[in-house]
């Protein structure tokens, strides 16, 4: 490994940003110190485990059903455009989180076509989004219930 390499891997492997690897079949191959942070699952209980250990089971068909369209039929899809993709996960308590990640596909070596995403918590967002779309339906139902003078 040149010293190039080692820095690179330091930087993945420590990024405060949760980085996840899976191949085509949505194993994981790679789960790093933001990940464990994000989710509370350690990466030796996550490499070789299919991704539904962070995605909630309402949402397990569809999400494979797009990721089997674009990893093993190759249709094009929103992997590697720079578009902020926004999905309720799991955590290792059970409890949801909200994430926003990018994704890219690229060919590992050992692996073949892999999904990368780098994800952060978004759940202080969404709760504020929540608060003020409720405010303004509020503020607009009250507008719509006042009369003229």
């Amino acid at each position: 490994m040149t010293n190039d390499d080692a820095v690179y891997r330091t930087i993945l492997e420590e990024s405060p940003e949760a980085v996840i690897w899976a191949d085509r079949e949505g194993v994981i191959r790679f789960w790093n110190r933001g990940a464990e942070e994000l989710f509370g699952h350690t990466a030796a209980e996550t490499i070789g485990q299919r991704m539904d250990l962070i995605i909630p089971e309402n949402l397990r068909a569809r999400h494979w059903e797009g990721y089997d369209r674009v990893m093993v039929q190759g249709e094009p899809s929103r992997y590697g455009r720079r578009e902020m993709l926004k999905v309720p996960a799991l955590r290792k308590d059970g409890t949801r989180v909200s994430v926003e990640f990018t994704l890219l596909a690229v060919e590992h070596p050992a692996f073949g076509l892999i999904a990368v995403a780098v994800l952060r918590d978004a759940s202080e967002t969404f709760a504020e989004l929540r608060d003020l779309r409720k405010r303004l339906a509020d503020a607009e139902a009250r507008a719509g219930g006042a009369s003229p003078a």
